[in-house]
């Protein structure tokens, strides 16, 4: 996935530099980061698939870039979170900071924000309304219409269709007869521009603060996106959205769809399942719900890294005893940068007598 960002990177510089005094023009202009806690939702489960409780703060281990992290917020399935770690002078908020291009960005020169990130949940729910799901239509909005009303611990949930194109029928919203009412109201019809869709799903996801999960429900593969999944994981991960992937025996016949469900589920800390039936679609759902439920919640804020780029991520267990359990997280992100306007240069500028 990151040779393939790499080629990218290449090639944009390349274009780049074949635009002359324009690029050099906007070399100029201050780059700015979005600096906000990293969060991750862990699941820790024996040798049997068996979710395990009762973990602590101190039982975990965490590392960015391998630079050892202290945890901030700490919250366990669907209790509270509670905090670990205050860093000190500190303003209780989310700033930008604005750095000159081409310097170097860490932690050190960050302002960091001291608020619990998982005091709401929010579930995106991403159905496949191609013309692939004329079959088991209504089975699948069944299993659909039981996995929200199940979503008790869920803060807010969202309901997008797609086809060709992304129909937001129903945006975050703690109103489960709005959602309901959105399942039912899908039709079949177009190709399936799966990836395309998604994406703009995780862009609607980063805008959410807190736990933010999306579940994407897919009868067929991709035919009609222009966007690599490898773009939608990587956006996943760098804004901390875990992505579950439910699809049938029908797109598990595609062999390059099956792989990249399965990692791109990997990698943003999810699961894929592959339903052979309407009832397996059901249970499909059952274990993600399940899933939620019993997530660690961990958060921390990075010690300071000259890494503007990939940064990767490595959560352990502490303790022989402890060792024979397996850990599923997002195994890292990719820093948000976003160039600024004069405007916010004139803003951040320091005054001068």
């Amino acid at each position: 996935m990151r040779s393939h960002f790499a080629t990218l990177g290449l090639l944009a510089g390349v274009v780049l530099s074949s635009s002359g005094s324009t690029a050099a023009q906007e070399d100029e202009a201050p780059i700015r980061v979005r600096v906000n806690l990293v969060q991750l939702n862990v699941a820790v489960t024996d040798k049997d698939g068996n979710y395990v409780t009762g973990l602590r703060p101190e039982d975990f281990s965490i590392s960015e870039d391998k630079i050892s992290q202290k945890i901030a917020t700490f919250e366990e399935g669907n209790e509270p979170a509670r905090d670990v770690a205050s860093p000190v002078g500190t303003e209780a908020k989310n700033v930008d900071v604005a750095v000159p291009s081409g310097g170097e960005t860490t932690a050190a020169n960050m302002s960091q924000a001291h608020v619990s990130p998982f005091t709401d949940a929010s579930v995106f729910i991403l159905f496949d309304t191609s013309n692939y799901m004329y079959r088991g239509f209504i089975f699948a909005q069944d299993a659909i219409a039981g996995f929200v009303r199940s979503l008790q611990t869920a803060s807010k949930v969202a309901f997008y269709s797609y086809s060709r194109d992304l129909s937001r029928a129903a945006t975050l919203t703690t109103d489960r007869s709005r959602v309901l009412q959105g399942v039912r109201s899908t039709v079949a019809g177009d190709n399936a521009a799966l990836y395309n869709c998604l994406l703009l799903t995780v862009k609607d996801a980063a805008k959410v603060t807190g736990r933010k999960v999306i579940v994407v429900f897919s009868n067929g593969p991709d035919n009609a996106s222009v966007v690599p999944p490898e773009v939608v994981a990587e956006l996943a991960q760098s804004t901390g959205t875990v992505i579950y992937m439910v699809s049938t025996q029908e797109a598990q016949m595609e062999p390059v769809s099956t792989a990249v469900f399965e990692r791109m589920s990997k990698a943003t800390g999810g699961k894929a399942y592959f339903a052979k039936s309407w009832e397996d679609e059901t249970k499909a759902f059952t274990s993600i719900r399940d899933d939620l439920a019993h997530l660690y919640s961990l958060s921390y804020y990075p010690q300071a890294n000259p890494n503007r780029g990939w940064r990767s991520i490595t959560v352990k267990l502490i303790g022989k005893d402890k060792q024979k359990y397996h850990i599923r997280t997002r195994d890292g992100y990719r820093l948000q940068q976003v160039r600024a306007s004069q405007e916010d240069v004139a803003e951040t500028a320091p005054a001068t007598n």
